[in-house]
């Protein structure tokens, strides 16, 4: 059985980014279809998979963290335009039956991600 999931690292601070808004959206021809909202937690993690088994399906997906918001918060950046405010990542799931794993690690200046487990 799929699933797809996430985290998020704050590399500045060097701990879990907790309160980070996060917003996954099918990707098609006909644009996005928002399919969840979530925050993460103390662990910097959603409380459970973004999606699993059926309601993951082969395609393409996108989620927006919105750093901006967790980046003011936590006393990192100021100002009405910060560098980073929404990061988006848009990733293919060619096999349903995978664990895709989407981390983002975040400092105000820069970001990654990567394919975890």
């Amino acid at each position: 059985m799929g699933r797809l999931s996430t985290h998020v690292l704050d590399t500045a601070l060097g701990k879990p980014a907790a309160g980070v808004k996060i917003w996954l959206y099918r990707v098609s021809s006909t644009g996005h279809k928002k399919i969840a909202e979530v925050v993460t937690n103390a662990d910097g993690r959603t409380d459970a998979p973004l999606l699993t088994g059926e309601a993951l399906e082969v395609g393409t997906y996108e989620l927006v963290f919105c750093a901006g918001d967790y980046l003011r918060a936590s006393g990192q950046s100021a100002g009405d335009v910060l560098f980073l405010n929404e990061i988006p990542i848009r990733f293919g799931v060619p096999d349903a039956d995978q664990h895709y794993h989407v981390p983002l690690l975040i400092s105000p200046f820069a970001y990654s991600t990567y394919r975890g487990s």
